[in-house]
C-alpha cells in the first residue's frame, strides 16, 4: 500500500485555505453587521440658542417682515406741513448733519 505524500500536502493546504476563507467571511459578516447596527441607531443632533441669539433671531424676523416704512408717521408729517404746524429745529438739524458727516469722514 502506497501513500501519496503530494496529495496529503495539497489536502492540508486546501484545508488551511478553506479555514482562512471561512474566518475572513465571518470577519466580513461581523463588520457588515456592525456597520448596519450603527446605521440603524438613530442619531439625534440638537442645537440650543442663547437668549441673546433668540432675541436677535426674533428681531431679524420682525425686521424682514416689516417694510421699514411708517405710513402713519408720513401722513402725520404731511398734515403738519400742510397746516403750518411743522417746525424745524435748525440747530438740532445742523448738529445732526455735522455728526453724520464726522462719522462718514472719520472726523
Amino acid at each position: 500500500m502506497a501513500i501519496n505524500i503530494n496529495n496529503l500536502a495539497n489536502n492540508q493546504v486546501t484545508a488551511r485555505q478553506a479555514e482562512q476563507q471561512q474566518v475572513q467571511q465571518q470577519n466580513n459578516q461581523g463588520a457588515q453587521q456592525s456597520a448596519q447596527a450603527q446605521a440603524n441607531t438613530a442619531r439625534q443632533d440638537s442645537v440650543s440658542l442663547t437668549n441673546n441669539a433668540q432675541q436677535l433671531n426674533n428681531a431679524t424676523k420682525k425686521a424682514n417682515a416689516s417694510s421699514g416704512f411708517d405710513q402713519e408717521k408720513v401722513d402725520k408729517i404731511k398734515k403738519a406741513i400742510a397746516d403750518g404746524s411743522y417746525k424745524v429745529d435748525a440747530e438740532r438739524l445742523a448738529a445732526n448733519m455735522i455728526t453724520k458727516e464726522g462719522n462718514i469722514f472719520g472726523l
